[in-house]
């Protein structure tokens, strides 16, 4: 079954471009040019995620935006002309994922929806498994907890989110954008340069507690959680 996305944007020249191009990459698209029938057809499609306009008749953007996050935890994206922080930090409480801000090149908006995705994919995937165990060494975001070699190790948010998710698949290769996108998300404004220093923070706490384990450089690629498979 195809992926389903709601548009919900007033400018109908904007809505029909993104229904083309969402459209030609396999995307099942529906499309509102109100606030009110967005949230009328987000409850009747129930789609996998939404592209939301701020200004709109009816209701307003951050009005739908928390009226579908009240009843459902479906990645948004709002689309607006407002590119001032206060902006983006307004969408985040309001629920948003993301934020793009127009004018906008196609190629950012379908880069973002598939990050967007593969973030709330993979969190649904990981819910049941929050606790990450290997050789002396706990991983526990539930309790947001880091244990080595037994003992609790004061561990930032973002080190433990980017340790979390390199350990949750062992032997996967990521890039440093791949963890800006998945770790860091709509919150990041800096450079990929970021990545090594917080990884560069865990091997300091990690260093030398299991051969079991270790998280490793793929130069010219990115970062790995190695762990053997015994």
């Amino acid at each position: 079954m195809a992926t389903s996305v709601l548009i919900v944007e007033d400018d109908r020249n904007i809505a029909e471009l993104l229904q083309l191009y969402l459209e030609k990459e396999g995307y099942a698209v529906t499309v509102a040019n109100d606030g009110g029938k967005g949230l009328e057809k987000f409850r009747a499609v129930q789609p996998d995620l939404v592209l939301l306009d701020v200004m709109m008749p009816i209701m307003d953007g951050w009005a739908v935006c928390k009226a579908i996050r009240s009843e459902a935890q479906t990645p948004i994206i709002m689309l607006t002309a407002k590119s001032e922080t206060s902006d983006k930090v307004q969408g985040l409480k309001a629920g948003a994922d993301d934020y793009i801000t127009k004018p906008f090149e196609m190629r950012e908006v379908l880069a973002r929806v598939e990050a967007v995705l593969r973030r709330s994919s993979g969190a649904v995937a990981k819910q049941k498994a929050r606790r990450l165990v290997f050789d002396r060494l706990v991983i526990d975001m539930d309790a947001f907890e880091l244990l080595v070699d037994g003992k609790k190790v004061d561990t930032p948010p973002k080190e433990m989110e980017l340790l979390y998710y390199l350990a949750s698949s062992p032997n996967r290769v990521y890039t440093r954008n791949q963890l800006l996108d998945e770790v860091w998300g709509f919150d990041y404004f800096g450079d990929s340069r970021t990545v090594d220093v917080h990884v560069k923070r865990l091997r300091e706490k990690l260093e030398g507690v299991s051969q079991q384990w270790s998280v490793k450089t793929v130069w010219g690629v990115g970062y790995k959680f190695e762990a053997n498979n015994e």
